[in-house]
Formats: structure tokens, sequence, C-alpha cells
């Protein structure tokens, strides 16, 4: 048994001090005054510890992206945002050609159960599925994506994939996407539907909300913008209680006046993510995304064209810059990275309980990540 002592301890609703987190092996046993005496005690020093943080969109890291399709670049990108916090994350795709999607699906299958087969034991983020972000969107509304591969919905390519694969973003407007959303929420309802890249005006976003689409991805962005007259997408979510939405806090995708509101109107139902591409963690300079060339310049990356491509924010930068310009607790913080994408995911992850796994991060007051534990191992 080990025990992690002198810690702020960040439960869903408070900060716990004076109290100690006991585990064994890979899960957690209570949080609790006594220390029992045989106990490994792992000293934090006054660090805020919390669960560790989930990033349900990111493309790449330190100079690798998932549409790579190599057993490397999952690698990297899962050792390299440990430094940030994440301890775990859904591998997101982008809209490239089939033959590009399916071999990327197809890496990250097999990487999982290489690991379920043969358990690699050096420290690194878990993977615990695949977004697909396109190619089934409206290309209007395309952002950095290529236009030449967006497709419409099908089944087809996505079903080989179905036990990898916990979040798809869609335009609902376009041609057969009610059709697929219809088949996919009869048939695999535990898949999240997030409306995305998309064109839909506010009746028609209201419309796919009943037909199963439960989230919106990066929020503002993406979509038309909110208008008095014409509340769109924006709209419609804000208005949603059961529906769930994500953005970006990288203080260029949304101005921090947006912060608190959101809050005030999702609050639970709120989450942050990176959107992160291959030059995350990374310096200024030339990179890419889908084959085209991005430019990434204080904190910016940006196609070419000046288009947004994504972003090279970190999690915890995340958590900072949202903090700085909102008035709300560190729980109500830390549950955008943890407690809010594990319960959108279905699962049991993200909260500091009983039974629950060890992926564990200790940070101070400015954010900054000082040790993380995966399957309650350490890593500094």
């Amino acid at each position: 048994m080990k025990a992690i002592i002198n810690a702020k301890i960040v439960t869903s609703t408070e900060v716990l001090e004076g109290y100690n987190l006991l585990f064994s092996d890979n899960k957690i046993i209570k949080i609790t005054k006594e220390l029992p005496i045989w106990a490994r005690v792992i000293d934090a020093e006054g660090l805020y510890l919390s669960a560790g943080f989930i990033d349900i969109h990111i493309h790449g890291s330190a100079g690798f992206d998932v549409m790579d399709a190599t057993p490397e670049a999952l690698d990297k990108i899962s050792k390299t945002i440990l430094e940030t916090g994440t301890t775990s994350f859904l591998a997101t795709t982008m809209t490239m050609s089939q033959k590009d999607i399916t071999k990327a699906l197809l890496n990250v299958q097999n990487f999982l159960a290489s690991e379920t087969l043969a358990p690699n034991n050096s420290l690194r983020a878990k993977i615990l599925g695949v977004h697909l972000e396109g190619p089934f969107i409206n290309v209007t509304k395309k952002g950095a994506q290529n236009a030449d591969y967006i497709q419409t919905p099908n089944f087809e390519l996505v079903e080989p994939f179905m036990d990898i694969i916990k979040m798809i973003t869609i335009a609902p407007e376009v041609d057969w996407a009610r059709e697929f959303i219809f088949y996919m929420k009869k048939h695999y309802p535990e898949v999240v539907l997030s409306i995305g890249h998309s064109d839909a005006d506010y009746k028609e976003t209201k419309k796919s909300f009943e037909w199963g689409v439960s989230h919106a991805t990066h929020l503002f962005n993406a979509m038309n913008p909110l208008y008095h007259r014409e509340p769109a997408i924006v709209g419609a979510v804000l208005e949603s209680d059961d529906v769930s939405c994500d953005i970006i806090a990288d203080l260029i995708h949304i101005h921090p006046s947006f912060f608190k509101l959101l809050y005030r109107v999702k609050r639970e139902q709120l989450i942050l993510i990176t959107d992160a591409m291959r030059a995350g963690c990374l310096c200024n300079g030339v990179s890419e995304i889908g084959g085209q060339k991005v430019m990434v310049k204080d904190g910016e990356a940006r196609l070419e064209d000046g288009t947004l491509a994504g972003s090279v924010l970190k999690l915890n930068e995340a958590l900072r810059n949202f903090h700085k310009y909102t008035d709300i607790s560190i729980p109500e913080l830390i549950a955008m990275v943890t407690k809010i994408p594990a319960q959108k995911l279905g699962l049991k992850i993200g909260e500091l309980k009983e039974g629950y796994p060890v992926d564990l991060v200790l940070f101070d007051k400015d954010f900054e990540i000082k040790k993380c534990f995966v399957k309650g191992v350490a890593k500094i």
C-alpha cells in the first residue's frame, strides 16, 4: 500500500487538507486522515492532487500526429502529454483520404491490442479510444480540414472500428447525416455524436439533438456565430441542458470574456480541450496538419491563408487561462478536465473514488505539473 501525504486533495466538491490518499497497485483505496504504519509514503509537499486530466480532442504533440498512423507516433504523443498533466486522451483523427483514415484507425486498434496482450511498462498517457473529427463535415465550415476529402456520412468507414471509436464530430445538416445519426444511436448509443464543422442553423441544430447529437465540438469555432436574430449552433447548445460542449481556452479561439458566461450557463456540461496538433509542446516554426503547411508563432497555429489550424495549447495551460478569467473554485475547474469528460464517455475514471484507477496529477498553484501517476506508477 502507498500513501500520498501533505497534499491539497481536489475532490469533486472540495479541496481537502490534512488527509491522505491510500492506493494499492492501480486502485484507489480511500481518502482518510489515517496513515497505516506499513504504507509507503509519498510526500506531496503541499501540492494539489487531483485525478489525471483527460483530453477528448487532441491530434498530436512533440512533432507527431495521430494521422501518422505509426506506433511510434502514438507512443511519443502519449509520453509527451504526461508533462501537461494529461493521463488519458482520445486519439483524434481529421479529414484526409479514406485510406489514410482507415490506416490511422487500424494503427490505434493494433496499438491498444498490443498493450492488452503484452503490456508495455513504459509510462505514458492512456488512449481511451478515438475521436473521429471528420470527414463527415460541411465544406463551408471546414476550418483546417482538407476539403478534398470531405464525404457524406457512411457507416462502412467506421464499422470495423466501433470497438475504439468513442466520439464522432458530424455536421447534421449534410446529406445522409440524419440516417447516420439514427443508425448510430440505435446500434451504438455509447458513442458520443458531436455537432461540429457545421453550417447548421438553430432549428437544424435543435432537430439534431432530437436525433441523438449530444455534444458540440470546440464551441464557437467552425460554426456560424451567435446572432440575436439567428442563434445558430451556439444558441441551441447554450439553452439545451442535456447537451455538453468543449472549448479551446487558449485565449485565441475564444475571447476570455466568454469563459465566465459559458460556465454560468453550462457548468457540468463544459469541457476543456486542447485540439493540439503535432507542434504541441514544441517551439515556434513550420509544422503540418492533414498534409497542409502550418506556421506556429506565439502560441498560434495557422495555415498559410491564416486559418486557425488547431492549437498548440497544453491542458494545464487551459486550466490556468480559465482560472485567470473566472472566479470558479478549484474543484469546479478541475472537473472540466476530469469528472465531466469521463462521465461524457461513460467511463469510471476522472475522480478520486474508492476502486477508481490511480491516474493522478500533482500540480502547484500556477498549474505547473510536478508529477503524474498512471496505473499507480509515478512520472516526475
